[in-house]
């Protein structure tokens, strides 16, 4: 008997609560972020916002650096675990509809990541702001909610992003390996050299939201839809694999 949509979404759900990597890593994309925010802002972050040209808002996410690393990871974890100990077979024997299979899955990754997300991002700009003193600001400011909001939907895009090519290259190794030194060293290399091009880059794009005015010719919506682009074309090749691929 076929399993009905609502049962596929529900037993993802339950995948994703049993294995301790893919919890461990959707916790901490909360936790990691809040102890870096708590850890700097407690230290630093007055004297960081007294600098000339400091812009508040974006510095008040800074956190979400470490946050998408958690995120990438969940995303990357969620999907890697079904080719272990052949989990996908017994995945596909209860589901064998793969599309089904394959859409309840990343609307489960996608929603948990979306909902850590937008709770993670309210958090730490909210405890962060407790250590700024005169320089805290509220989500009164203008562009604090835009950017809260879509600091939440950046990081659902990230682990989607993840989970696409983990799909793909059927390795959460391989996907770290090639996500974390792209968002750590090389994508800051590449604007160094490519200038105005770089903000194309999944991360760049995606993080405009998070400033009060961004320069350049994309705007805060606009970017984070070129990271949603980014990761939609990583689903589409994940489904392509999981298609056309053996178990």
């Amino acid at each position: 008997m076929t399993m009905s949509t609502t049962a596929v979404l529900r037993s993802e759900w339950i995948k994703i609560r049993s294995v301790r990597s893919v919890a461990g890593s959707l916790i901490a994309v909360f936790l990691a972020t809040l102890a870096i925010t708590v850890l700097t802002f407690a230290t630093v972050g007055q004297a960081e916002a007294d600098n000339e040209g400091a812009e508040l808002l974006f510095g008040a996410f800074y956190a979400l650096n470490f946050g998408q690393i958690a995120a990438i990871s969940f995303g990357a974890t969620a999907l890697s675990s079904e080719y272990l100990n052949g989990a996908l077979r017994i995945s596909l024997s209860a589901v064998p509809r793969r599309g089904l299979f394959y859409l309840a899955k990343m609307s489960v990754v996608g929603g948990l990541a979306l909902l850590v997300g937008l709770v993670t991002s309210f958090t730490s700009f909210l405890v962060g702001q407790l250590f700024m003193g005169e320089y805290a600001i509220g989500l009164g400011e203008p562009g604090a909610v835009r950017a809260a909001f879509g600091g939440g939907i950046y990081l659902a895009l990230m682990a989607l992003f993840a989970a696409g090519l983990a799909a793909l290259l059927r390795s959460a190794v391989a996907v770290l390996s090639l996500l974390i030194p792209f968002i750590l060293i090389v994508s800051f290399v590449v604007g160094d050299i490519a200038g105005g091009a770089a903000q194309y880059l999944p991360d760049r794009a995606g993080q405009l939201v998070l400033h009060q005015n961004p320069e350049g010719s994309l705007g805060p919506w606009t970017g984070l839809a070129v990271t949603a682009a980014w990761a939609g074309v990583a689903l589409l090749a994940g489904w392509w694999a999981v298609r056309n691929r053996d178990a």
